[in-house]
């Protein structure tokens, strides 16, 4: 034997005398007769040889080092450096089965072959043995199956006396929940409530009063089955089988006593547990807790509980009827909105296929001059009508009318300016009748059209005016939308193009940049004042607009522009909207503005119809606009073509109303079915969100109760500013009075500043609305002077300056930018931060 490895051959031969003896006591202790030594070795010479080599290879491969390895291959010749350890591995595992085995037959002769009689007492020690573990196992096997045959006869008895069982139970937990309710000393309501209604209502009680009880639930799963492990086993004492008990104390040799019938049962009882928790939990309330009066007698409460089965069966046949009866009434009343709806609007908003009137559609940009070709026309005819989307165009043209020869009235929702013999009018859209007929009726800024709150006013104007001419004026974008709408009438389509030029600029603007000519555009009232305050502070003379100013005011702070007396104008989008003025340049002070929902960049129609109001032929032959941040998005909106509209805006008529009468009184109603109803394809509905805000204040009053449907929707419908809380109220106390039979209260009318001037000039437009629906002409006129007045004074306001809370820094009190975003200015911002730094560093030096 090689001596590098000398040491594993004497414990490989160890190993392997322990396998071989192992091997014999495996083979001695099943046979019943003792065989001889040599014939264990003919039987299993050949395994003992393998026996060895095992011993051997494991020994050695598995724990000899790399080291010892290669010394070894090395002492027999081989040339193994830079060999890979794996194949040095190989080599070796080759090499060692080489080596000389150890002689195991030639051992075991010397134990057993000579001494014949140690062969024989190892026989009888190793049988004896193995006989003493298979009686052991045969025991325990016969054990287990005394238990299992337990289990099973446990198990066919509880399911077979399940009723009893429950019964009792119920008993008993019915008892312990009528002690428990009266403890808590409220009575509450039990009837047709569940147990399971009952626990969940405990709990959530519970948390609400922020009382800490355990969870309600495991609570009576672990007292149902205290109940069970209670009485149980005693109750399994007396009904097993009594040979049961007999094989028990053959197999232990002592009786089954109740804590093995516990420890047996305690699966099955756990599982009865649950299945009698989950049967209670439908149980009633009702009857659970009146079992407390009813001393337990088996035949006695199974009555009862049959008794209050058919009793819950009778109540679920009555439940479902009646959900049955709900699902019908539900499915009438279904069919019967159905029918209503379609009865109510039907074809009301399908567009007319064609009419035989001459329509002509003047499409064009801002400032093109399209709204000047339609009234050169209606000049021309014997009547005509003229259809604003503002009080301030109705104006305008009433005015240009008027100066230019041809009688013309004003007829706006808060004024008439009746002109003698006049047989032109100037209207707001919603001053359009169906029943009047004109020679030329014009239609401006027609692609409002697809305005869901005020569209519908257009969609009506346009298919029911009656008249030789229809003249529309619209933008690009809306010209599909109202060929469509038109269908196979006659219409001449005439186009605008600009011939003043427009031109971007580049560079950012400033505020300082401002000169003559310029209207600087924002999206607020606030944003308009404030900018006019800074710009007036810096000398400039300032003409604003805004939407909520009064067509008065606005038309003087125009004229004020035209005549020279002031240089920039400040404005909202308002000034995109029919407004023609000699301007240079526009500039856009923002580029998002608030729709009602969320705040968004600017469309490239809003950018077109606002930039469009730059440049004045023979004034400004090129338009100018400017950005006040990001020119190159913007500009690019300035020249992309605009998506073409689509969806024209519906709302309630008066025909719909009529035929709604015929069913309800209750605008309620009315407004549900309107939320209902399926519009058209192409069509958008109108929201009626301000309507229902103020029939929300009148709802089920003394107003609802003596109104018409028409004159009460028609008081919801007047055009005011319903924003305005203070103006709801006025609404509601205004109504009040006319159903009380009492005069309509006066406008609230308050003059200390420039909001409270703007909010009085409304009040009295509401009064105004209130009057002319009335018939009240002539008093009319007086609140048309006061108004007049308030308007005066607004314009005044605003003439000689508006004064804004100044930006200012809180460090120094030095005037900041007006869009400075921060508090503090450059020089006390960079300041404190030395400060802090300055700070820091003595910090660290003291450390």
């Amino acid at each position: 034997m090689n001596g590098i490895l000398a040491d594993y051959y004497s414990k490989a031969v160890e190993r392997a005398k322990t396998m071989v003896m192992d091997d014999i006591d495996k083979y001695l202790e099943t046979k019943e007769d003792i065989p001889s030594y040599e014939q264990y070795i003919r039987e299993r010479g050949q395994f003992i040889g393998q026996i060895w080599l095992n011993a051997w290879l494991n020994a050695t491969s598995s724990h000899a080092s790399i080291n010892e390895k290669v010394s070894y291959l090395t002492s027999k010749g081989f040339d193994v450096e830079g060999v890979k350890r794996k194949l040095i591995n190989q080599m070796f595992r080759n090499e060692i089965r080489e080596e000389e085995p150890f002689d195991a037959i030639c051992w075991l002769d010397t134990k057993f072959l000579i001494q014949k009689e140690v062969w024989v007492q190892r026989y009888k020690k190793v049988r004896e043995s193995y006989l003493c573990k298979k009686a052991i196992q045969i025991e325990r096997e016969s054990k287990r199956k005394l238990f299992l045959k337990l289990e099973y006869h446990i198990e066919q008895l509880l399911g077979e006396y399940y009723e009893e069982f429950y019964l009792y139970i119920r008993f008993l937990l019915g008892s312990q929940l009528a002690i428990e309710i009266e403890k808590q000393g409220v009575i509450q309501p039990m009837e047709d409530v569940t147990f399971s209604s009952y626990l969940y209502d405990e709990q959530e009680s519970a948390y609400h009063n922020y009382r800490f009880v355990e969870e309600i639930t495991e609570k009576y799963e672990r007292l149902i089955s205290t109940y069970l492990f209670d009485f149980g086993p005693n109750w399994l004492k007396n009904h097993l089988p009594s040979n049961l008990f007999d094989e028990y104390k053959e197999s232990f040799g002592k009786l089954l006593s109740i804590d093995i019938l516990k420890e047996v049962s305690f699966e099955s009882f756990d599982d009865l547990s649950y299945e009698i928790f989950e049967d209670l939990l439908n149980e009633l309330m009702t009857d659970l807790i009146k079992l407390i009066d009813i001393p337990f007698d088996l035949e006695k409460h199974r009555e009862i509980f049959n008794q209050d089965i058919m009793e819950r069966k009778r109540k679920e046949i009555e439940e479902q009827e009646k959900r049955q009866r709900q699902k019908e009434e539900e499915e009438r009343r279904k069919e019967e909105e159905k029918r209503m709806i379609e009865d109510i609007f039907g074809m009301e908003y399908s567009p007319p296929p064609g009419r035989n009137i001459q329509y002509i559609l003047h499409v064009g940009e801002t400032n093109t001059g399209k709204t000047f070709q339609a009234i050169e026309n209606m000049k021309a005819a014997k009547s005509g009508i003229y259809l604003a989307p503002l009080r301030l165009l109705a104006f305008e043209i009433y005015d240009k009318l008027n100066e230019e020869g041809v009688p013309c009235s004003l007829k706006t929702g808060e004024e008439e300016k009746v002109v003698t013999d006049a047989t032109h009018f100037s209207c707001t859209i919603e001053m359009f009748h169906e029943k009047d007929y004109y020679d030329v009726v014009v239609i401006d800024e027609a692609q409002m059209l697809a305005d869901k709150d005020r569209g519908f006013s257009w969609y009506k104007a346009i298919t029911k005016a009656k008249a030789k001419e229809v003249h529309i004026i619209c933008s690009f974008n809306a010209k599909l939308m109202i060929l469509d709408l038109l269908g196979e009438s006659d219409v001449d389509v005439f186009e605008y193009r600009r011939d003043i030029p427009l031109e971007v600029e580049q560079h950012l603007f400033r505020l300082n940049d401002t000169r003559k000519g310029d209207a600087l555009v924002c999206f607020s009232r606030r944003q308009v004042l404030e900018t006019a305050s800074e710009l007036q502070r810096g000398k400039r003379k300032v003409s604003m607009i805004y939407g909520s100013m009064p067509p008065e005011t606005r038309k003087k702070q125009m004229q004020r522009f035209l005549n020279g007396e002031t240089t920039v104008i400040v404005a909202t989008d308002a000034i995109g909207m029919g407004l023609n003025l000699p301007i240079r340049r526009i500039v856009f002070l923002e580029n998002e503005k608030f729709d009602g929902t969320r705040r968004r960049r600017l469309t490239s129609q809003e950018v077109k119809q606002i930039a469009g109001r730059a440049g004045r032929k023979g004034i400004y032959d090129v338009g100018k606009v400017a950005f006040y941040s990001d020119p190159k998005t913007m500009g690019r909106l300035l020249e992309q073509e605009d998506q073409a509209l689509h969806g024209f805006a519906i709302a309630p008529t008066t025909g719909v109303l009529e035929k709604f009468q015929k069913y309800s009184r209750h605008l309620g109603l009315f407004f549900y079915l309107w939320d209902k109803f399926k519009i058209p394809e192409g069509t958008k509905k109108a929201p009626l969100s301000e309507e229902k805000l103020l029939y929300e204040m009148i709802e089920g009053t003394i107003v609802e109760a003596k109104l018409s449907l028409t004159d009460l929707y028609g008081f919801l419908h007047l055009p005011f500013s319903t924003n305005e809380p203070t103006l709801r109220v006025q609404w509601k106390q205004k109504l009040e009075a006319i159903v009380a039979g009492e005069e309509i209260p006066d406008p609230i009318i308050k003059e200390s500043g420039l909001e409270e001037l703007e909010l009085s000039y409304k009040s009295i437009g509401l009064h105004l609305l209130f009057l002319y629906k009335l018939g009240r002409a002539t008093e009319a006129q007086y609140w048309e002077r006061i108004r007049e007045e308030i308007s005066d004074k607004i314009h005044d306001q605003l003439k000689s300056g508006i004064q804004v809370a100044r930006k200012v820094c809180k460090s120094c009190g030095k005037d900041l930018p007006l869009k400075y975003r921060f508090n503090l200015c450059d020089d006390c911002f960079y300041e404190k931060r030395s400060r802090k730094y300055q700070f820091n560093e003595w910090e660290l030096r003291l450390k």
